[in-house]
């Protein structure tokens, strides 16, 4: 009869350790866990591919009122010339480069270091770890301490960097509110695309994690910034859907950037409701 004093098994050794159960397999998961990193993997893949192709292009992006996302704020004197909109000339002809090379950076340098996509491509392209409960292949890690992936530290400077962009391209959708000759009042289906993409980015770009955090991460007392806690509130509530959110706003700007494409280059008129 058991009393319960007797000596229990040590459970401490370790996956390998005598006490455990033997198992050969590298994971006990029977669904198709692979789908959602594959998934992944695929999307992040299309959009690398296309926002190449039209970084590199440097033509078609801009037909009055409308100027791509991707292009936003031109800021080399070989941009097609946009009348009453963000056209800076900072960097001279710029190499004969895309000058969109000189703005993509940013959103970019924002995106892949955002705490959600660096869960996306790890799992989807570096399989670590592929997914929950499945082990990775690689042997050692070493985290985000060792180069390229400090640079993830720097990802709230980032952040700041794309409140400048979100602004200039809210900027840029109240210009979309003007016909091809400069008149206000005026609505066309690319005032409503780009409506709907500026939302997305805003609302992507205020859900992250470093804009919670800096709105209300050092707070230690709520009560005495009443201000502060309603915006952190807001931001947490986003938060919970970051992941949905930077998934939408990255096809939004995608869409936004080729209905532009498609206006510039003459392959579709823009509808006007009025």
């Amino acid at each position: 009869m058991a009393t319960g004093t007797e000596p229990q098994p040590r459970l401490d050794g370790g996956v390998h350790h005598a006490s455990r159960a033997a198992i050969a397999a590298r994971h006990l998961r029977t669904d198709r866990w692979w789908l959602a990193p594959a998934a992944t993997a695929a999307g992040l893949l299309a959009f690398i591919v296309y926002s190449t192709w039209r970084a590199f292009a440097d033509t078609d992006y801009y037909a009055a009122p409308y100027v791509s996302p991707f292009y936003s704020p031109c800021l080399a004197e070989r941009c097609a010339p946009m009348r009453h909109g963000p056209n800076w000339d900072l960097f001279g002809s710029w190499w004969g480069l895309s000058p969109a090379l000189l703005i993509l950076i940013f959103p970019l340098g924002f995106r892949l270091t955002c705490y959600y996509y660096r869960k996306a491509y790890y799992r989807g392209f570096w399989a670590s770890p592929p997914a929950c409960a499945v082990a990775e292949p690689h042997k050692a890690y070493s985290g985000e301490t060792r180069f390229p992936l400090i640079l993830q530290n720097i990802h709230r400077y980032f952040f700041y960097a794309a409140l400048v962009v979100a602004g200039i391209l809210t900027y840029d959708t109240v210009l979309s509110f003007r016909d091809e000759h400069y008149r206000w009042g005026h609505m066309g289906l690319g005032s409503v695309v780009f409506l709907v993409n500026i939302v997305l980015i805003w609302a992507y770009t205020v859900s992250c994690h470093s804009c919670r955090h800096i709105i209300g991460g050092r707070l230690k007392h709520f009560s005495k910034h009443p201000v502060r806690y309603r915006l952190w509130g807001w931001a947490s509530k986003l938060n919970g859907r970051h992941m949905q959110l930077a998934w939408a706003s990255l096809i939004s700007v995608a869409v936004a950037d080729f209905y532009v494409y498609l206006v510039a280059s003459g392959a579709f008129d823009d509808p006007r409701f009025f």
